[in-house]
């Protein structure tokens, strides 16, 4: 072999190796996403049926909505299905995310004892919770790991003039299954996606206390991740996934996950919907 050919199969062997393992993850999508559509099963459903429709295979990432943005930005992920608006369109301005779209809805309830020390049933309105809880320094179990429930908390103590701080004030550090069975052990108030809440609600001793505020509606998004994150980012396999979740199939699941089960759907899917429409 003369030294020109050995050098073309030498360049030959190392584009091989550095293209290689990219070209065999290819098939692979890391979705990014919070822990309420994990915990509430939902994805359960919905991957198995992407992965049997595309042939790809899907790594989830479930935790809190800020962590799984920064995933993306890092170019860690792939596509992320989140659920704090206001921190969204932030990544989305930066050029970090691409096409924000809507995906589904369901809401925030407030929770707690059935004892309900701080007198917060038959409340209408969540920013009249928060004084309560905080006036009465009632026990209150906060996510407090920048996910979309916690974003939501904090623009509600924000609403009512209130700096929780205090041993009254837990924060848990934990998704919102692990907080819901903290804020029961407890005997606390917390905030939860209805969602996870009726997913769980056989293993804790807690109640739903205040609903059905404008402020507690809880609106998915699924984005996804630009490329120019990072070398790893699986551009056309996070493009089928949020096509995907968009899908008329895709939404018909969401429709009606959780009826048989709960008697009432988890989710209400909104493909098509702008944010100004609710």
């Amino acid at each position: 072999m003369n030294i020109f050919a050995r050098c073309l199969l030498g360049a030959c062997i190392a584009l091989a190796g550095s293209i290689g393992p990219a070209w065999a993850q290819s098939r692979t999508i890391i979705l990014a996403t919070t822990t309420s559509t994990q915990d509430s099963g939902l994805l359960d459903v919905l991957v198995p049926m992407f992965e049997k429709r595309t042939g790809y295979t899907v790594k989830t990432v479930a935790v809190g909505t800020g962590q799984a943005l920064a995933l993306a930005a890092r170019g860690e992920a792939d596509v992320t299905l989140a659920h704090a608006p206001s921190l969204e369109k932030k990544y989305v301005a930066a050029g970090k995310m691409l096409d924000r779209r809507l995906v589904m809805y369901n809401d925030f309830v407030i929770v707690g004892p059935g004892e309900d020390p701080a007198k917060l049933k038959g409340l209408r309105e969540a920013r009249e919770t928060m004084k309560r809880i905080a006036e009465s320094q009632s026990r209150f179990v906060s996510r407090g790991d920048n996910s979309g429930t916690h974003n939501l908390e904090l623009a509600l103590w924000k609403a009512a003039g209130i700096e929780p701080r205090g041993g009254w004030y837990i924060e848990s550090g934990q998704g919102m299954g692990q907080t819901l069975g903290i804020a029961s052990d407890r005997k606390a108030y917390t905030i939860t996606d209805r969602a996870t809440f009726l997913a769980f609600q056989k293993r804790i001793a807690v109640e739903i206390l205040v609903e059905k505020d404008r402020p507690l509606l809880n609106l998915y998004s699924v984005m996804q991740v630009n490329p120019a994150n990072g070398p790893r980012v699986n551009a056309a396999g996070g493009r089928a996934f949020a096509e995907f979740m968009l899908s008329p199939e895709a939404q018909a699941v969401i429709r009606g996950f959780g009826v048989e089960k709960y008697g009432q759907p988890l989710f209400v899917p909104i493909a098509g919907k702008k944010d100004e429409d609710f």
